[in-house]
């Protein structure tokens, strides 16, 4: 059951690196960085994700990352997902789940809980995320 709205944010893309293919199907590094906040505080994003083209014409993913608050709490964060391409160039539409990991003390409630994502890039590398928990 989808849960209270946790988190957003607003990015860019900032790197994209083509990878060796894994078999037939091309795949690609996308690095982005994003601001928001998260269980009520701002935060910095920096994050990367591995994006597969499959034979049926969505992606397949897998990423990591690091949020940092205003106030210097440090949050990591593992990733997977599914997206399709939604126009031009890389604009795209995400869905899938994370998974936080956190010492501080009040971010710690994220280590409880799973998250789920929405994630939109346009054709000009702008993203946009929204993140509920999954009860």
């Amino acid at each position: 059951m989808l849960g209270e709205m946790i988190g957003d944010e607003q990015g860019k893309i900032t790197a994209v690196r083509v990878l060796p293919s894994n078999g037939q199907m091309p795949r690609m590094e996308v690095s982005f960085q994003s601001t928001g906040n998260l269980v009520g505080m701002e935060t910095t994003e920096y994050g990367s994700y591995i994006s597969t083209l499959m034979p049926t014409g969505l992606f397949s993913g897998t990423g990591q990352g690091v949020i940092t608050t205003r106030d210097g709490d440090m949050a990591t964060w593992t990733g997977t997902g599914v997206g399709k391409p939604t126009g031009k160039g890389s604009a795209a539409s995400w869905r899938g789940a994370i998974f936080f990991q956190t010492s501080s003390q009040r971010l710690a409630g994220l280590n409880k809980i799973a998250t789920l994502f929405e994630y939109e890039i346009d054709e000009n590398g702008n993203t946009s995320a929204k993140m509920w928990e999954w009860k």
